[in-house]
């Protein structure tokens, strides 16, 4: 026995074999991914933060380099400026509009509730809802949803502490947003950073051009609305461009949201009122979807609105309010990403 050769492989507790350590790799990585998404989904609220200071950063940063056209100072000075600039208008808009649009918000949702009980019980008269008893609990359902609409809107000055966290980082980002820039790059591998530099670019430049579009696009159907509603006699006017204005941030959903209220005041005025609120919404929208998103489309990334609906959709299912507003800056990001990605692969290939 001595004298016989032998020949030993690893066993179970030998972790240097070549198999147990594959293994031990493979276990290792699965480990890993698993680690990876419970860490992203329990810390989803404080990414979408983070994501939603980039957002402001690059806002920030778009109206600090369209004002270096016209004004040869630092960039300081133009970060100030732009700035102070949004803080005089939101304190314009408190002083001047906020005590008789804040008062409007009551007469707003009594309207709303008194039109969609008139709703149902048409649908009940047409036979088109089941019964009494379903009817109110539709009823109940849908009067409980658009009151905490209003008053989550009516409200939106006060809940601005909740975003404030969002808000200073997006002025520190702003303030330096190349130090930043530098400090992730830090933590690649050298022959990647360039990639990132070249991919950060194009996110910063996307989402600076589709958050013009979108400040646009608020304003245009802000102004437009509250203006084409008051010369119809639609009551409540200023109060329905502002929401018009604040919801245009979500597109798809917001242009639902806030075509409902139009429409459903409208009418509690009488048939030719109510017509002459569709009118107004169609223009609106017409305006926006056809004029302003086309232009912007052309200077930034091109998101289908049927991408953009589902994504707004599953990150509003996944992670509230906050998911819903960024859906679509996300997007726009990832499909940034995957562009960048294949053409690199496309120069190395060739």
């Amino acid at each position: 026995m001595s004298g016989e050769e032998r020949t030993e492989t690893p066993g179970p507790a030998d972790n240097n074999g070549p198999v147990v350590g594959r293994e031990i790799v493979r276990a290792a990585v699965w480990l890993g991914l698993a680690s990876a998404i419970f860490l992203v989904w329990t810390l989803s609220q404080t990414i979408l933060v983070i994501i939603g200071a980039f957002v402001i950063c690059q806002m920030l940063d778009g109206g600090t380099r369209l004002l270096g056209r016209i004004l040869p100072i630092g960039r300081s000075w133009r970060l100030l400026i732009v700035c102070l600039a949004v803080l005089g208008f939101m304190a314009w808009v408190v002083y001047f509009a906020g005590a008789s649009i804040m008062g409007q918000f009551d007469m707003l949702r009594t309207t709303v509730t008194q039109q969609s009980a008139r709703v149902l019980a048409w649908g009940q008269s047409m036979g088109l809802s089941a019964s009494g008893a379903q009817m109110d609990q539709v009823g109940q359902q849908l009067m409980g949803s658009i009151g905490k609409l209003t008053s989550a809107v009516g409200t939106a000055f006060g809940a601005l502490s909740s975003i404030a966290m969002i808000v200073v980082l997006g002025l520190f980002f702003a303030a330096d947003p190349k130090l930043y820039e530098r400090g992730i790059a830090w933590m690649l591998p050298l022959d990647g950073r360039e990639s990132f530099y070249k991919t950060a670019a194009k996110m910063g430049h996307t989402l600076r051009m589709l958050m013009f579009g979108r400040l646009i696009g608020m304003a245009v159907e802000g102004v437009g609305t509250w203006a084409l509603l008051a010369i119809g006699g639609v009551p409540m006017a200023g109060l329905l461009g502002i929401l018009t204005g604040l919801l245009a941030f979500l597109p798809n959903i917001g242009a639902i949201v806030s075509g409902v209220l139009i429409v459903l005041v409208g009418f509690s005025q009488g048939v030719d009122t109510g017509l002459w609120a569709v009118g107004v919404y169609c223009v609106v929208q017409v305006i926006d979807g056809y004029i302003i998103v086309p232009m912007v489309a052309k200077r930034s990334v091109d998101l289908a609105p049927a991408l953009v609906l589902g994504a707004q959709l599953l990150f509003g299912a996944l992670f509230g309010i906050l998911g819903l507003a960024l859906a679509d800056p996300i997007v726009a990001m990832i499909k940034v990403m995957l562009e960048q990605r294949s053409k690199e692969a496309a120069a190395e290939a060739a």
